[in-house]
């Protein structure tokens, strides 16, 4: 064979590390008592990499962004997304390899991990000491779950995800990270992986106003559509019945009409001369 300016990827993927440990840092003390706990706990630097960003004096980075650069940049087979008021004090290293590897042979389609989420509208499942003293004590662990909390996330960096590029803030980011997921075909849980989270959460004001704009972003995602390929056109709908109705002739034909007739192709070119 010639020599070819090309790199030959193999079927077995290979990382520089096995975790990466992710934060977005506003106090670098706590941090650095974040780091010890880590490094006490096993995840010492010669398996493990830790990465910060610096919001101590000014904001860098919000979650959205930040988390995404993180995702980007992790060089880990695990990539760890937590707070810097977390402490590992009761698992460690040797518990968190363990968890995987039995839920790897259990489910080896998942993509997100977590101590703390909602299984549905109507259960939680929480595994995790607050600073208070209260602990939540899931029996029926390892658990599916819709959505996770954003104190200690364990992203499988073969799953190649990425957070939302259209929303921005502090909070919501493990329930978008989820959905994400789930539109990917993989499957997050809540594990036996033990810590201090030094806060019961801080739902203000933010809060609730980047839950509104979660809430209209999928609303727009998962909205039902006509779509075409250069091949073939079809409808996409979360309803079968719609569904089925929408991949008729007649529907798709009635709806190449409306768009012929409402929806001109040059309405969708962008006039980067004119700069919009």
């Amino acid at each position: 064979m010639p020599q070819l300016q090309s790199r030959k990827i193999i079927k077995d993927e290979v990382f520089e590390f096995e975790f990466s440990i992710c934060t977005l840092v506003t106090n670098l003390q706590e941090y650095g008592e974040m780091y010890d706990s880590f490094i006490k706990a096993g995840f010492t630097t010669e398996k493990c990499e830790y990465l910060y960003i610096d919001n101590s004096e000014q904001n860098t980075f919000e979650a959205f962004k930040g988390l995404n650069r993180f995702l980007r940049e992790a060089k880990g087979e695990y990539i760890i997304l937590c707070h810097q008021d977390i402490l590992l004090q009761e698992s460690g290293k040797n518990d968190l390899q363990k968890k995987i590897k039995e839920l790897e042979q259990a489910d080896p389609n998942w993509a997100v991990l977590g101590n703390a989420g909602s299984v549905n509208i109507k259960y939680r499942a929480l595994h995790i000491t607050h600073a208070s003293g209260k602990k939540g004590k899931e029996k029926y662990l390892p658990i599916r779950s819709e959505t996770l909390d954003e104190n200690f996330l364990i992203v499988k960096s073969s799953a190649n995800l990425a957070l939302s590029g259209d929303l921005a803030g502090f909070h919501m980011y493990g329930a978008d990270i989820c959905l994400i997921a789930d539109i990917l075909g993989y499957r997050s849980y809540v594990i036996e992986f033990r810590l201090l989270h030094k806060s019961d959460g801080n739902a203000d004001e933010k809060f609730y106003a980047l839950k509104r704009k979660l809430i209209w972003k999928y609303a727009r995602a998962f909205r039902s559509r006509f779509m075409g390929t250069t091949v073939t056109r079809f409808y996409l709908s979360g309803n079968k019945l719609l569904s089925l109705l929408g991949n008729t002739r007649f529907v798709l034909f009635a709806a190449r009409q409306y768009y012929k007739i409402f929806k001109p192709k040059k309405i969708y070119h962008r006039r980067i001369s004119d700069g919009i």
